[in-house]
């Protein structure tokens, strides 16, 4: 199986914001709404952060998804 940042990853339960990045590749943010339990993660470079209030998550990877240009592509 091919991914490509066209191909969005399913998305996980606790989803709470989806970017995408230059490429297109998924930069999800995911955890809680309250206290420090959001972190984002991008699908295209793998880069990811620790916990974080939600508002300073969705500002880091909006900031992250705004600069990355990686697309990772896997071959199954």
């Amino acid at each position: 199986m091919k991914l490509s940042p066209h191909t969005n990853p399913t998305e996980p339960p606790n989803l709470l914001i989806r970017f995408h990045n230059q490429t297109g590749a998924a930069v999800d943010i995911t955890g809680t709404e309250r206290g420090h339990s959001s972190r984002w993660h991008c699908h295209g470079c793998g880069e990811c952060s620790g916990k974080h209030g939600l508002s300073f998550a969705r500002e880091e990877a909006n900031h992250h998804a705004t600069t990355c240009r990686a697309s990772h592509h896997r071959l199954r």
